[in-house]
């Protein structure tokens, strides 16, 4: 996209259905625009009015004489077609359509919208709506929506896919006391996206923080590559709704049960540096930190406290969100001792106990930011009668204003707009109301930190470079759907390097026995139909067999099975494979509508849907980010030689997932692939697939 600022500091402003009449939205248009100080141009577009609150109306858009930069148009569905038209000849480049009546209400407004969006391509111009509620620059000022108030100037962008949420943002905004940059409500998203918006957010120097909600998105990997370079420049916050399955679809496998819109919504937002927040309060209670103080250095946190409880408290949220307490110094706590009640604790949390005020405060407050050990420090405070708590934020921010170390504070019981919140706002030090929100505030601001660190180490790799021949295994593919027999999955697997035991299909017992002589024993048995997925479900797996009497009886038996419980299913006979012996882990990929390939690894076995015990990213993969898949699940430490046990052969586990990874980008007619389990071998003897399923669209 081209540059979209004009949206924001336009020079001149056309609203088209600008209304006389106060309970039409043309007019609150007007109004907003007005009363919140708009310097511009303002031109009221409507032909059967001379002026709307004191402003010269026009005919027409065409009619209007610069400066017009932005249109705003909010009039009946049918007539914004030649109202777009007009605007592009008039060479308006930037339009919000608030009108409704488009895709939201049916398959008739689905065409009006798909008509506009042939004129807005055909005319390279740049339309945020329709069906929206506007937008809002505070520091221009302007407001170009019908909503009834505007947060005051602060440094939070925040754009919506919601227009009502806008306003309710808005509302909570002006009783805590929170100022916006920017908000700008995308409705249809005809044109404009949030994806274009993040540039010119970032570019704004208002704007300090970036959140967004978000329902959707129509180009994933164009979304992560934009995201990914703008999060190097300003924190992004996101909060995503509708976390359910992505559309209805053939699930065959585990992967395939596990994996939803919401795995691969984390996993697009973990690669692009977007911290995920799963309630709005999160969502701006991280926005106001990241807006308003520095990063920490560090993940240890000084707690300074007049409760103990409070103090019990906070070290818990500090230590669930992967924080800790800093150990303070003997020099700090010398200092301490000498400037607190008798009584009180000068190790951390610090408890200055409920008698101390202010100076106290601000004494100990002062020695945990000189301490070198603490790199972010907590102020609490319980409700208390006998000193002044606005003079106490006003220690609290004095003194947090010539420290390079961020200050975060829970006063409970503070007014939302109370003479306190308000010295704490105008401070920039957030409040927050329990400790709770404290310990989930700084582990944002801690991943935040942690994500810049890696992306300046260069810690970011390409995907392994994988040779494969794709011609094969699209010949292995053509003309087949549905699930693809085992040999042809184990012939997919071998061309991307993946390797296999030794492994046959055996029709009748007294081959299944032949067969396990020539593999060596001993040997697992597999049903071999292609209508039953799940073979253990219907006594279909049998191990360690260890010699032909076994597998020839236990051969008969799994067939007879089998057609007990699956009656008229084909029975094609049993796969016989040798058994080895490792570490298990499964790893998977689905494709997701939005994503593509979403790779899927954990701990092994026929459990993993109940213990849920797994880690998704995106394909393609470096080594590095399946070492680190592997490290969010148990199956991390379990192959590294959990209490002393010998480890496995972990690079080898990372090359399997990678190569099918790239396999399923390679493969697109590929729905599900799924191995489970790989064996995982002792060090430097490599990894196995053991089972696996693929399953075509």
């Amino acid at each position: 996209m081209t540059d979209l600022s004009t949206f924001f500091r336009p020079r001149g402003v056309a609203i088209v259905g600008a209304s006389r009449d106060p309970d039409k939205l043309g007019h609150s248009l007007m109004k907003k625009l007005i009363q919140y100080n708009y310097r511009g141009q303002i031109y009221p577009i409507n032909p059967k009015a001379e002026e709307v609150l004191g402003w010269k109306c026009y005919t027409s858009v065409t009619q209007a004489p610069d400066p017009l930069d932005l249109a705003v148009i909010i009039i009946p569905a049918p007539y914004v077609e030649r109202v777009l038209v007009e605007c592009i000849e008039r060479k308006v480049s930037s339009i919000v359509i608030i009108s409704g009546g488009f895709r939201e209400t049916g398959p008739e407004g689905a065409k009006r919208e798909q008509r506009l969006k042939e004129i807005i391509e055909a005319n390279g111009v740049h339309v945020i709506g329709p069906n929206c509620v506007g937008l809002m620059d505070t520091h221009t000022p302007l407001n170009v929506t019908f909503l009834k108030d505007m947060p005051a100037p602060g440094e939070i962008g925040f754009l919506s896919h919601s227009g009502a949420l806008c306003a309710a943002v808005i509302n909570w905004a002006r009783q805590a006391g929170v100022g916006f940059s920017r908000i700008v409500s995308l409705g249809n998203q005809v044109d404009v996206t949030q994806t274009d918006l993040l540039t010119t957010f970032v570019d704004d120097s208002n704007t300090r923080v970036i959140t967004l909600y978000l329902e959707g998105v129509d180009d994933g990997p164009e979304f992560i590559e934009v995201a990914r370079a703008m999060s190097l420049k300003r924190p992004i916050l996101a909060i995503k709704a509708g976390t359910g399955e992505a559309g209805a679809r053939a699930v065959s496998s585990h992967t395939g049960a596990l994996a939803g819109q919401d795995a691969a919504y984390s996993a697009a937002f973990r690669r692009a540096g977007i911290l995920r927040a799963t309630t709005m309060e999160e969502l701006f209670n991280w926005a106001r930190a990241l807006a308003w103080q520095p990063l920490p250095k560090g993940n240890r946190v000084g707690v300074l406290t007049n409760a103990g409880g409070l103090g019990v408290m906070a070290a818990d949220a500090i230590e669930a969100a992967g924080l800790k307490l800093a150990e303070l110094t003997e020099e700090t706590k010398a200092f301490l001792r000498e400037r607190t009640p008798p009584a009180a604790s000068v190790e951390n949390p610090v408890d200055v106990l409920g008698g101390s005020g202010s100076a106290t405060y601000g004494l100990a407050m002062d020695a945990l930011l000189r301490d070198p050990n603490v790199d972010v420090v907590c102020v609490m405070q319980a409700p208390a009668d006998w000193f002044s708590v606005p003079s106490l934020a006003e220690v609290v921010g004095e003194i947090a204003g010539y420290a390079r170390k961020p200050v975060l504070a829970c006063m409970m019981g503070l007014e939302p707009m109370g003479e306190a919140a308000q010295v704490l706002n105008r401070r920039q030090i957030p409040n927050y109301t329990f400790p709770e929100q404290l310990g989930s505030t700084l582990a944002a601001m801690w991943a935040r930190c942690q994500w810049l660190d890696a992306q300046a180490a260069g810690d970011q790799q390409p995907a392994e470079q994988i040779t494969a021949d794709t011609a094969a295994a699209r010949a292995i593919l053509e003309g087949k759907h549905g699930l693809l027999p085992p040999e042809d999955a184990g012939a997919l697997m071998k061309l991307y390097g993946i390797a296999a035991p030794g492994a046959g299909l055996a029709s009748t017992p007294g081959d299944a026995a032949k067969l396990a002589d020539e593999i060596g024993y001993p040997v697992v048995l597999k049903i071999a139909s292609p209508d039953i997925v799940h073979k253990i479900d219907v006594g279909g797996v049998v191990v360690g067999l260890e010699d032909a009497d076994a597998v020839r009886a236990e051969a008969a038996a799994m067939i007879e099975r089998a057609r007990q419980a699956k009656p008229g299913a084909a029975i094609q006979g049993v796969h016989v494979q040798q058994m080895v012996k490792g570490k298990e882990i499964i790893v998977g990929v689905t494709r997701d509508p939005q994503f593509g390939p979403l790779v899927m690894v954990g701990s092994g076995g026929t459990a993993v849907e109940l213990t849920k015990d797994v880690a998704f990213d995106l394909a393609p993969l470096a080594r590095k980010e399946a070492a680190a898949m592997l490290d969010r699940t148990t199956a991390g430490p379990i192959l590294g030689g959990y209490r002393g046990a010998p480890g496995s052969d972990r690079a080898a586990a990372e090359a399997v997932i990678t190569r099918l990874a790239q396999l399923a980008i390679d493969l697109p007619q590929i729905n599900e692939i799924e191995i489970n389990p790989v064996i995982v071998r002792g060090a430097g003897e490599g990894a196995l697939a053991v089972d696996v399923r693929v399953l075509l669209k």
